[in-house]
C-alpha cells in the first residue's frame, strides 16, 4: 500500500516537473545570447542551434577563418566577434560591442563555454605556467567575461549557463583542466546565489566525455609524449618509460566510450535558455548519469581504489 503510494507521488512529482521544463520563455526572438568559444564543438553547434530557432546569437570565436565559416553557414541574423578570453582588452572590447547590440534590453544569455585541456598530465610533470595556461581560459577567463557582461544580463533579467564537466565532480586526472573545472562549479553556485533577488538564472552544464577538439586523443597523446620530454631524469626515474606508453593506451581505450552526439550537450544549453524554469544543473551524457556522477557522491577510499586500479604503474 504504501509502496503504492509513495511510486504515485514520485510520479505526480516528475508529471509536474516535465510540465514546468516545457513551458518556453516568451518573444524569443528578440533576445540576444552571447556564446564564447564558437570555433568549433558545442560552442559551434549551440550557436547554429540557437540561431535556427530564430535568437540573435552574437558567437565568440578565437580566429577569423572559424568566424566566417560560421557566418556562412547561418543566418544573417547571427554576427561573430573575435575574443581571447585570456586578455582583458579583448574582453572590454567585446563587452563595448555587445552593450551597442543589445541596448536597453540588455544581454539575454551568455554561454561561457570557451575552453581547453591541454597541457596535461601526471601533476608531478607539470611547471606552475603549464597549470597556469588552461586555468587562464576555462577559469580566469570565463569569471572576467562573466563580471564584464553581469549588468547588461541583469538588465536582462537573463541567463548565465557556465560549461563545466563532470571532471568538476571528479578529478582522477592532473594538470589545471579538472581544479578549472572544480572553480567553474564554486563560481557558478555562489554567482547563482548573488543573482537570485535580481532574477538572473545561472546554470551549469556537466557533461560527460564526447567527441570534441578538447578530447581528441592525438592530441592528448602528442601533449603527453612533449611534457615527458622536459621531465628532469630524477622524476623520469622514478615513473619509468613505460607509464607515458600505458598512460597513452589508457587514452585509447577511454576514446571507445566518447559520445559522438554533441546535441546532447547543446540541447541541455538551449534548455537552460529558453525554459522558463531551467535546472541549476545538466549532465549530458550515459557517463555522466551512469557512472561519474554517481562515482562523484562515493567515499573517496572507494574511488580511489577503483581509479587506481586504472593507472599505469610507476617504477617506483
Amino acid at each position: 500500500m504504501w509502496l503504492c503510494v509513495v511510486a504515485a507521488l514520485l510520479g505526480l512529482l516528475l508529471l509536474r516537473r516535465w510540465h514546468r521544463e516545457r513551458q518556453t520563455v516568451p518573444r524569443l526572438s528578440e533576445k540576444h545570447v552571447l556564446i564564447t568559444g564558437c570555433d568549433s564543438g558545442f560552442g559551434n553547434l549551440l550557436a547554429r542551434q540557437l540561431d535556427a530557432r530564430g535568437l540573435r546569437v552574437l558567437a565568440a570565436c578565437l580566429s577569423d577563418a572559424a568566424a566566417a565559416q560560421l557566418r556562412a553557414a547561418t543566418s544573417n541574423r547571427l554576427q561573430t566577434v573575435l575574443l581571447d578570453v585570456t586578455s582583458s582588452k579583448s574582453i572590454a572590447d567585446v563587452t563595448a560591442w555587445v552593450r551597442e547590440r543589445v541596448g536597453d534590453q540588455g544581454l539575454w544569455g551568455l554561454v561561457n563555454n570557451a575552453g581547453i585541456a591541454i597541457p596535461t598530465g601526471p601533476n608531478e610533470w607539470l611547471t606552475k605556467e603549464d597549470f597556469v595556461k588552461v586555468m587562464n581560459v576555462n577559469l580566469v577567463g570565463l569569471v572576467e567575461v562573466t563580471l564584464s557582461l553581469l549588468p547588461l544580463v541583469r538588465r536582462a533579467r537573463g541567463r548565465v549557463v557556465n560549461v563545466s564537466s563532470v571532471m568538476g565532480r571528479l578529478s582522477f586526472f592532473g594538470g589545471g583542466y579538472c581544479i578549472s573545472k572544480y572553480g567553474v562549479e564554486a563560481f557558478s553556485d555562489s554567482l547563482r546565489l548573488e543573482m537570485h533577488s535580481f532574477g538572473v538564472k545561472v546554470c551549469v552544464i556537466e557533461p560527460g566525455y564526447f567527441k570534441t577538439m578538447i578530447s581528441n586523443v592525438e592530441s592528448l597523446e602528442k601533449n603527453f609524449y612533449s611534457i615527458w620530454e622536459k621531465v628532469p631524469e630524477e622524476i623520469k626515474a622514478s615513473y619509468g618509460e613505460n607509464y607515458v606508453r600505458e598512460f597513452a593506451a589508457l587514452l585509447k581505450v577511454m576514446q571507445k566510450g566518447y559520445n559522438s552526439n554533441l546535441s546532447l550537450v547543446t540541447s541541455c544549453m538551449e534548455h537552460a535558455l529558453t525554459s522558463l524554469h531551467p535546472r541549476s544543473r545538466y549532465s549530458p551524457g550515459w557517463d555522466a548519469k551512469l557512472l561519474y556522477l554517481p562515482l562523484s557522491y562515493l567515499p573517496s577510499a572507494l574511488t580511489d581504489a577503483l581509479f587506481t586500479r586504472l593507472y599505469p604503474k610507476a617504477v617506483g
